[in-house]
């Protein structure tokens, strides 16, 4: 079939048909982390909910409580006082149990199959979700329960962020890797988008249906992974992509497709694989060691910043729209559709930082700009946020968009970057373990944040603010030696057209 056709139209239905897979995948991928941010959002919409200022809530006609009560309207066991301490313990339970599930799911996702990896976390992630919602059906008031629901909660969904950045590593190469990745990093925060406004929907009635409705739309998603995923391009005789030139240029030779390189990933091939499809099998790469993906270089520093940049990206997560409601005096409804407008600042800073560290080859330096300038912006945020409406609308979308750039490339890109590192020889094999390992460390931060926020805001919101300051400066600091790294890379590029050698 190949010889009876002219070569330029046997490139050009290749090239269609490869692209048709790539974009089916991008999008089917997208989706289903989409569902998995999704089912994670309700908590932090319908903590408002579970205690809120009864005195402003007009009981039912049949409706009687005594009048000097006034926690009437709230959802023991979180009509304490110390309620804050209580939320804080249900969102660590999810985050704690996330972050330890995350480091061994790595290993799993390396050595069994992403598609039926990906099904089962899906239903099982829609199952706990809906759990948590039924306790308003079952009229369940004990802490245990929901402390239960969420460490079960998170140890599933551990399932998703490896899989899925193995398997768009398995089809897509380093050419424009950051603003593709950054583009379809936006998952996360369209994902908390739905979650919020379908938590919205039902957060001041039956607030179960805010978890119900989410999980049943995962475990649905879950369905559609099982029957539609195509884990490697080989599968369907398609191209992999080219990560590594095997039998590269001499150090001091130009690779003309990688002028100027990152410090954790020169002489790699960045274009995707020529057009073609091939047909012969091939041998699959031995899984790495957990130990010989933490010591590729780079992969320690970006753990340790992604740490600091995804606590103060959950704290925002699991507290904006109480901070909005209990500061700015919004209703429940109001300040999560208004949280929102921080995922949308969410999607814009992913994108950009993608866009950015394509062009500049520089993802340490895109990191640390963003981060710099996000520690400003949070003191401004409190100091102004709850001053007027469009100040608030503003300064959610820029937040947003500076607390979420660097933690989207990091998760994305880098980790990409990383897990096809030149010393790995063309072994994509540690994708998934280098994903653990990065987003594990970042979910460590991530249980902390919000812990710390429950318990810090029982004082006064402004010290949360402070703490979130702290982790941006500290996040930006871990990553001076790369930083360095990339500006001694641009100079050298600078002087001549040739590579340089790694530090």
């Amino acid at each position: 079939m190949r010889s009876s056709l002219a070569p330029g139209i046997w490139l050009l239905r290749t090239f269609s048909r490869d692209s048709w897979y790539r974009s089916f995948i991008l999008l089917l991928t997208f989706l289903i982390y989409t569902c998995y941010h999704m089912s994670r959002k309700p908590i932090s919409v319908v903590k408002s909910r579970l205690h809120q200022d009864c005195s402003k809530i007009t009981p039912l006609p049949n409706h009687t409580h005594d009048p000097n009560d006034t926690t009437w309207c709230n959802w023991s066991p979180f009509d304490q006082s110390n309620y804050t301490e209580l939320l804080g313990a249900v969102d660590n339970a999810f985050l704690v149990a996330y972050a330890i599930g995350m480091f061994i799911s790595g290993t799993f996702g390396e050595r069994l199959p992403l598609r039926y990896y990906l099904t089962v976390g899906m239903l099982l992630s829609g199952l706990f979700t809906s759990l948590f919602g039924l306790a308003y059906f079952w009229n369940i008031h004990v802490l245990w329960y929901f402390v239960l629901i969420q460490i079960c909660n998170g140890l599933v969904q551990t399932t998703g962020w490896p899989a899925v950045v193995t398997c768009v590593g398995n089809w897509f190469g380093k050419g424009k890797r950051g603003f593709i990745m950054g583009i379809w990093n936006s998952h996360t925060s369209v994902g908390n988008i739905l979650g919020t406004l379908i938590a919205g929907v039902w957060v001041s009635g039956a607030w179960g249906l805010s978890f119900v409705v989410p999980g049943i739309i995962t475990a649905a998603m879950g369905v559609v992974t099982f029957l539609f995923l195509i884990e490697y391009p080989e599968d369907v005789d398609c191209t992999p992509p080219q990560h590594h030139v095997r039998d590269g240029p001499e150090e001091g030779q130009t690779n003309p497709e990688d002028p100027g390189s990152n410090p954790y990933s020169h002489q790699e091939h960045s274009l995707e694989a020529e057009a073609g499809c091939s047909n012969e099998p091939s041998a699959q790469p031995a899984a790495v060691s957990f130990w010989g993906a933490l010591m590729i270089p780079g992969v320690i520093e970006f753990s340790l910043c992604l740490f600091f940049a995804k606590l103060v990206s959950y704290t925002f997560l699991y507290w904006l729209p109480l901070y909005i409601s209990k500061e700015a005096n919004f209703s429940a409804t109001e300040a999560a559709n208004l949280s929102t407008l921080f995922d949308v600042g969410g999607i814009i800073g992913g994108i950009l930082a993608g866009l950015i560290s394509d062009y500049t080859n520089g993802r340490a330096t895109t990191c640390c700009v963003m981060l710099i300038l996000a520690a400003p912006m949070l003191f401004l945020y409190n100091h102004l946020g709850r001053s007027g409406l469009a100040t608030s609308i503003v300064m959610l979308i820029i937040c947003g968009a500076l607390v979420n750039g660097p933690y989207a490339l990091i998760t994305t890109a880098v980790s990409a970057d990383l897990g096809t590192h030149k010393s790995l020889k063309g072994n994509a094999k540690a994708l998934s373990t280098v994903t653990a390992i990065i987003d594990g460390t970042g979910s460590i931060g991530a249980a902390l944040g919000p812990l710390l926020a429950g318990l810090i805001s029982a004082k006064e919101w402004k010290n949360v603010f402070y703490m979130l300051i702290s982790a941006d400066v500290l996040a930006c600091l871990l990553l001076c030696r790369l930083v360095y790294k990339e500006i001694l890379a641009w100079k050298s590029a600078l002087s001549k057209d040739t590579g340089y050698k790694e530090m």
